[in-house]
């Protein structure tokens, strides 16, 4: 019984650890922010709109497929909800999003991939998404380093277009 206990215990302590020496072990600033959830967040150094044509502009250059945007603020005010500006962009690379379903199907639910853009309280703008290393491990994915790798590289360039 108390070996099951201590194991339970590992089984909770161990992604929670990695989590946090992933968090810590980035370099972060007041530009970029990666959180233990595994959000990452970009301040960019431009108005909602700008920003999500620069991203956009982005993705097109490097060939990737852009699906659709969500302006959450739009349907909210339409469902009599204030909402500060908000809108999700989703857009991805089957030949290598698709890797990662196949080695757990689960991966679906986080790809194609999802950035938000918003704007905060303070009128700050910021490019939100999640940690691509972060989704290896919270789906057990060992076997894709390398994809979860160019995964991660391609959103940060993305980001850093609207990034002084």
């Amino acid at each position: 019984m108390t070996l099951r206990i201590a194991s339970l215990v590992m089984a909770a302590l161990v992604p929670a650890a990695l989590a946090l020496s992933s968090a810590s072990s980035r370099a972060e600033s007041p530009a970029r922010q990666v959180f233990e959830n595994g959000i990452v967040k970009v301040k960019s150094d431009y108005p909602v709109a700008e920003t999500i044509d620069r991203i956009k502009q982005d993705v097109a250059q490097k060939g990737i497929m852009f699906f659709f945007a969500v302006d959450q603020a739009k349907l909210a005010g339409e469902a009599g909800i204030k909402l500060r500006p908000s809108t999700l962009l989703v857009f991805g690379n089957p030949a290598l999003g698709s890797q990662f379903i196949t080695s757990n199907p689960l991966a679906g639910i986080d790809w194609p991939v999802r950035l938000l853009v918003l704007e905060d309280e303070k009128g700050d703008v910021w490019a939100v998404y999640n940690d691509f290393a972060y989704i290896a491990r919270r789906h057990g994915i060992a076997d894709r380093k390398e994809a979860f790798d160019k995964a991660s590289e391609v959103i940060g360039s993305i980001t850093s277009s609207v990034a002084k």
